[in-house]
């Protein structure tokens, strides 16, 4: 199902920053009594490296690592465009919708947000229609975060076409006309067939067929 929008949800991480900046600097403290002392026991010495250790440990547990990032949550892991389709070319986007329509280009517009499980999934189906599309039609991920409500919104604002759910994919051909508008999970054989009628390519039917592979949790490629 789709996405409703939402703030990303980054307390999580922004707790565990705050939380390290802290250990950090009680770290240095006790480094720097540590130097300073003429002399220190056995005893002293002892507490203070089980100290050390305690903070490493939980250091190293609080902050965010890039194994914990997880298909199946809409926790912010980061980039999901990079983490999920190995693919970090995509955001920001080469050309903005204008310099698109003024070359007549095609655009496949997504509108997602990086704290969706729904949109981490869908991220790969893109990444993988860019492989063969890419030099043709202008790819063109929308963070919804960062579309400012308006009155309303000119054609060549990605605004004009977000109806408020993610993923969202909207395809437009060379004139700017809308030729699909779909949200949550697509196929990647439905929007390669809407392109093969963009670019008036031979149908699917007629031409080799291109399956998803699956090789690992975060990517796929794509097979004869």
């Amino acid at each position: 199902m789709p996405h409703q929008n939402q703030f990303p949800n980054q307390f999580p991480n922004l707790l565990s920053i705050l939380l390290n900046n802290i250990l950090a600097n009680i770290l240095a403290k006790i480094l720097t009594g540590f130097k300073t002392l003429p002399f220190l026991n056995w005893g002293r010495s002892l507490l203070i490296s089980c100290c050390l250790t305690i903070l490493l440990f939980t250091a190293s547990f609080l902050a965010p690592s890039p194994s914990l990032a997880s298909l199946t949550d809409d926790r912010f892991d980061g980039n999901i465009f990079a983490l999920y389709a190995g693919n970090g070319s995509l955001v920001p986007p080469r050309e903005s919708l204008k310099e698109s329509f003024d070359r007549n280009r095609p655009v496949i517009l997504t509108f997602f947000v990086d704290d969706s499980q729904d949109c981490k999934k869908f991220a790969g189906v893109i990444s993988q229609l860019q492989q063969y599309y890419g030099k043709f039609a202008a790819f063109t991920p929308i963070n919804t975060d960062t579309i400012l409500p308006q009155p309303s919104y000119e054609k060549t604002d990605p605004g004009y076409y977000y109806k408020g759910l993610v993923p969202q994919t909207v395809i437009l051909d060379q004139e700017g006309k809308i030729v699909f508008d779909g949200t949550g999970q697509i196929k990647y054989e439905v929007l390669d067939d809407v392109f093969r009628e963009v670019f008036q390519l031979l149908p699917r039917t007629e031409s080799a067929e291109l399956k998803q592979r699956a090789f690992n949790e975060v990517n796929t490629e794509l097979a004869p």
